[in-house]
């Protein structure tokens, strides 16, 4: 109950003191991407419960000669690549802890193909409400691969306190500073997951 009720005053607060700049990011996206200016997609939330989540389109629409869209790191602009550095492409997510489908800290909501690839211990994550910021998101982002990003999500599950989510947006503030891991060579983000190298055992 505490961390419900800090995160919908934060995230109430946060959108109220920064409605210009939201409103600036948004108009910028129309002019440099186009529509939609927002990215919504179903991802899983508690429990594994779909929900729309949403962030500042980043990509651009590039279609090869046959008519299908191009890899995302072909299609993220530079304009995109800034607004992922500086992690403000995260602040629709604002709206999600509003209705309840996020928290301000937890482990970050992946794609529903991901569910049925987890071990039991993997699937933990989905025990907490999924964050904006996570204990993964400050100790190496996407530069981590699968596997300790998911010991740090679970990591995160075993330990999570009020005092901890505190020290998270802490270093979540300072790591927006000096932004690093924003992404795996090659890749926007990270590599897809297609199952833990450890098997279904874990």
């Amino acid at each position: 109950m505490l961390k419900r009720s800090f995160d919908l005053s934060i995230a109430l607060v946060l959108l109220v003191g920064l409605a210009p700049l939201l409103a600036l990011l948004a108009l910028a996206v129309r002019l440099k991407l186009g529509r939609p200016v927002l990215f919504a997609q179903t991802r899983p939330g508690l429990h594994g419960a779909p929900f729309e989540f949403y962030k500042f389109r980043t990509m651009s629409d590039a279609r090869n000669a046959a008519g299908e869209l191009l890899p995302d790191a072909a299609r993220l602009t530079r304009f995109g690549e800034l607004m992922r550095k500086s992690s403000l492409d995260e602040l629709p997510q604002l709206f999600n802890v509003i209705k309840g489908d996020m928290s301000l800290v937890g482990p970050r909501p992946l794609l529903m193909e991901y569910l049925p690839l987890y071990s039991e211990r993997q699937a933990r994550r989905h025990e907490v409400r999924p964050g904006i910021t996570g204990w993964a998101q400050v100790n190496g982002r996407n530069a981590l691969d699968w596997d300790e990003r998911f010991e740090l999500d679970l990591w995160y599950v075993e330990h999570r306190s009020f005092r901890l989510d505190l020290g998270i947006i802490a270093m979540t503030a300072w790591r927006m500073l000096r932004p690093q891991g924003i992404a795996q060579p090659g890749h926007a983000t990270m590599s897809k997951f297609t199952g833990s190298r450890h098997g279904r055992e874990n």
